[in-house]
């Protein structure tokens, strides 16, 4: 018999860095779930994104058990290091703050298109592009 899933909880935390502080502690200490265990488990499982903000879907179970999935860093994040930024623009359609090239749009694209709602790889791209404009981030041809 399957176990009896009591909450879902969807937290971002720094690839490889997350501690029990806020966010993840209050969240996983309302369902007696063993933060240590969490953190020790999902550092191990994201060591190689080194800070890259992770989205994660953490399903707790009746025992106070869990069980989590890692998603795909967020587009935004991902094109800042593309582009090489700290932020996006305040104000995207006059200031520019940075440039990626379509080729680097079509490597997000295929990195995170488990996670988009595109059929390939193409739609994915545009995806990502339209993300990078709504950041200021110019798309150049090549």
């Amino acid at each position: 018999m399957a176990k009896e899933i009591v909450a879902q909880i969807k937290l971002q935390a720094p690839g490889g860095q997350a501690t029990p502080a806020p966010p993840i502690g209050p969240a996983l200490g309302q369902h007696n779930v063993n933060i240590g265990q969490f953190v020790s488990q999902f550092n191990e499982a994201t060591n190689e994104l080194n800070g890259t903000p992770v989205p994660v879907v953490i399903s707790v179970y009746g025992d106070r058990t869990f069980s989590f999935v890692v998603k795909s860093p967020p587009a935004a994040a991902l094109l800042k290091q593309a582009a090489g930024i700290a932020n996006g623009s305040g104000v995207p359609n006059k200031e520019k703050v940075g440039e990626v090239t379509r080729a680097q749009c079509r490597e997000i694209a295929e990195r995170k298109l488990a996670d988009l709602s595109a059929r390939d790889v193409e739609a994915g791209s545009r995806i990502i592009e339209g993300t990078a404009r709504s950041m200021g981030i110019t798309v150049a041809d090549e």
